[in-house]
């Protein structure tokens, strides 16, 4: 048989075109399956990798209360000297009027600060003043919420975000996809907008929020905030809905990002790329634990008529197992639901990098 080249043209187009509508009758976009997932492990990696970059070129620790300062003005012994920071921010130095305002500012920043206060007050023509921090009491940054291990790290040098996240043992599987730093607003305290900034006018708290995926694949040092002595940083709970079976084509369970929308069937089932050419779809379940009985409630899901929009699509909660069955009959589906039950930790975690 000779097939020319119009009619291979013709016959690719129909096969393209029945590809197209197989992935419209179910609902499901083509493009989902060039989505690039990561699991919590390779999310931390990152985070591991940023923060050693991050470490090797340290941010310039403002000047903080109770800090002990060491200024020399060359060629100046008498004015030479330590001084220490008072809890209001401030230092005296002699010979200057008033009290100098040190706390949020770097070493180079009170450097010329200085050097022009020593001109505007006639005391030397040309100086040349350096600073350095002799003595830096270390202050506590609190690590809470969807983290490897909460904890309270020491911060004893110029840290930043990924440099504590890490030591905090990274983010866990449920984590969602934001990051609270709350500070203390002092004397001197700097203030950073990496992403957006609400100020608690109640309990006087400043609230930074930087987006995890900012953070780690941007590029932009801007969210890889400055982290102080007092910050709580918070890496709020997200869930996790799980999809499971022979009848979906990528089982595993998936991260409720918190963006505030309800996660749905055909949105997971999207996120899972949909169904396998032998998925009993009619036969799908959601698994939803019963706080009265302590057990899993078993809730029939008629995804054909979902899909088909002739039935309203079903909300998920945190949790929740929705399990697709192949076409291997009910007693698979019973042999799989209990398996479903005790998934625990040993299906794969996907987040939306």
């Amino acid at each position: 048989m000779c097939i020319t080249v119009r009619g291979v043209s013709d016959w690719l187009k129909a096969k393209l075109f029945w590809l197209a509508a197989v992935g419209l009758i179910w609902g499901v976009p083509m493009a989902y399956g060039q989505e690039n997932y990561e699991t919590p492990q390779q999310t931390n990696q990152k985070i591991t990798q940023l923060a050693a970059l991050a470490s090797a070129h340290p941010v310039d620790t403002p000047i903080g209360s109770g800090d002990v300062l060491h200024i020399d003005v060359f060629d100046v012994p008498e004015l030479s000297r330590d001084v220490r920071v008072s809890d209001t921010g401030d230092i005296s130095y002699p010979l200057i009027p008033g009290k100098i305002l040190v706390a949020g500012l770097s070493p180079f920043d009170l450097e010329t600060k200085l050097e022009h206060l020593l001109i505007e007050n006639g005391l030397v023509s040309h100086p040349h003043v350096s600073v350095f921090v002799k003595e830096q009491n270390s202050e506590p940054v609190t690590v809470v919420g969807a983290v490897g291990h909460p904890t309270v790290y020491q911060v004893e040098r110029p840290t930043t975000l990924l440099e504590v996240l890490s030591a905090a043992g990274g983010i866990s599987d449920d984590a969602g996809s934001m990051v609270i730093v709350t500070r203390p607003v002092r004397p001197g305290t700097p203030r950073a907008e990496p992403a957006s900034v609400t100020t608690d006018t109640s309990q006087g708290d400043q609230k930074i929020t930087v987006r995890l995926q900012d953070l780690l694949e941007s590029g932009d040092s801007v969210f890889n905030i400055p982290i102080y002595g007092g910050d709580t940083i918070t890496v709020p709970h997200a869930g996790i809905v799980y999809v499971l079976g022979f009848g979906v084509a990528t089982p595993g369970g998936y991260v409720m990002q918190t963006h505030g929308e309800q996660p749905t069937v055909l949105k997971v089932l999207a996120l899972a790329h949909g169904l396998t050419s032998f998925a009993k779809a009619d036969s799908a379940v959601i698994m939803r634990s019963n706080p009265a009985t302590g057990q899993r409630d078993q809730i029939p899901v008629h995804l054909k008529e979902i899909q088909e929009h002739k039935s309203p699509d079903v909300p998920l909660k945190s949790n929740d197992i929705l399990y697709i069955p192949d076409s291997r009959g009910k007693k698979a589906l019973a042999r799989g639901t209990e398996a479903a039950l005790g998934i625990g930790t040993s299906v794969a975690v996907y987040r939306l990098p």
